[in-house]
């Protein structure tokens, strides 16, 4: 698809998602709100994609949302406004307008270059890993902003850094440094500006080499489920996974490259 606001490109199974606004820190607006959610559903859908990683251009992530871009600020309104049409396949709580990353049935990479605020910082935590640059900034935001922590914010936060960190970073809205982003949890790894996209793609192609994107699949999905389970609902449901995979051509694929000491060669996801 052609955007203005979202760049798209796929190079070694990888696809990297850019958002384009350079000029306003890559600030949220109604129209690359939507791209966004229509490019990723294209690399979701890609056959040839098995990693994706999303970025911002220029010297930012992601700074917000942008007040002067958005043409609906009815609240009630905004709530409800979903991506797409609602999918009885996926968890209802990964179908909001922008908290579905979780949904995608490929592992998603954050690779935060510069500073993640608000809604920014809400779409890194929705990525499976977050790498960052570590001149990198992060903040809630919104508690300066007289608002309250926006779609799900409250949820993901605690998950990730715990509710003591959370309520910390949510209450004060102070901007953390990436070092300090690192000691909490927020990102997995920080690496100087001008390696940061070496390194994370590095380790993109390291799991697009070594693992099954169906085995990514289901090990994305059930993280994301656990919230919502007790540990014998978990357990119940890695049985049922195990007995599909256990029979599946990447189990087979995946011990036979073992034994024979050569990469193996997974199938894409149907």
């Amino acid at each position: 698809m052609t955007s203005n606001t979202v760049l798209y490109e796929t190079e070694d199974n990888i696809a990297t998602v850019t958002l384009n606004r350079p000029e306003r820190l890559n600030a949220l607006n109604d129209e690359l709100v939507t791209e966004l959610y229509q490019v990723m559903q294209q690399a979701d859908q890609d056959k040839e994609v098995r990693i994706i990683i999303l970025t911002g251009a220029g010297r930012g992530f992601c700074a917000g949302g942008d007040i002067h871009g958005f043409n609906n600020l009815v609240p009630e309104q905004l709530i409800v406004k979903n991506p797409t049409l609602f999918n009885m396949n996926i968890r209802a709580d990964y179908q909001t307008r922008h908290a579905y990353l979780p949904s995608l049935r490929k592992p998603v990479i954050g690779m935060v270059n510069g500073p993640a605020a608000g809604l920014g910082l809400l779409y890194a935590l929705g990525c499976d890993i977050r790498f960052a640059a570590d001149s990198a900034l992060f903040t809630t935001a919104f508690a300066k902003r007289g608002l309250a922590a926006e779609f799900g914010m409250s949820w993901l936060l605690p998950r990730v850094v715990g509710h003591a960190n959370a309520m910390d970073l949510l209450l004060s809205a102070r901007t953390i440094g990436a070092e300090e982003a690192l000691q909490l949890g927020l990102v997995n790894k920080i690496f100087p500006p001008d390696k940061l996209r070496q390194e994370t793609l590095a380790y993109a192609r390291e799991m697009v080499t070594w693992c099954s994107p169906t085995a990514m699949r289901h090990i994305k999905q059930q993280t994301w489920d656990t919230p919502f389970q007790s540990l014998q609902e978990s357990v119940r449901d890695a049985n049922q996974i195990m007995l599909e995979t256990n029979r599946s051509p990447d189990f087979a694929e995946g011990t036979a490259s073992f034994h024979e000491k050569r990469p193996p060669n997974f199938q894409p996801i149907d």
